[in-house]
């Protein structure tokens, strides 16, 4: 799994039939930091996952990817490579709250 943030949402009127109904989001990839392991910073990647959560834009979410993203309940037989799986609430590292959810 890995931690991304909702920056924007794909809209597709002509998809696989599989695909129907699917609401699809735009990820950007986060990573700890290496020179300050308090901190997310943002990936250089962007990536299109199935949400099936409900996750809005700059909500921070878990996904998954590949052969693991189709593990997701409802997936196996979709063709997909990224998937989000959870909405986070906190991220803790080095005792050091680096995500609090939005109130």
């Amino acid at each position: 799994m890995f931690l991304a943030r909702v920056i924007g949402s794909v809209v597709s009127t002509k998809k696989d039939e599989a695909m129907k109904g699917r609401k699809l989001v735009v990820l950007r990839p986060l990573l700890v930091d290496e020179a300050n392991p308090a901190q997310l910073r943002p990936g250089a990647n962007t990536l299109v996952a199935i949400d099936t959560l409900g996750a809005g834009l700059d909500e921070v979410v878990l996904f998954c990817q590949g052969s693991s993203a189709r593990q997701a309940s409802g997936m196996k037989t979709l063709p997909v490579d990224a998937v989000v799986v959870g909405i986070v609430d906190t991220v803790d590292v080095l005792n050091h709250k680096i995500y609090p959810a939005k109130k």
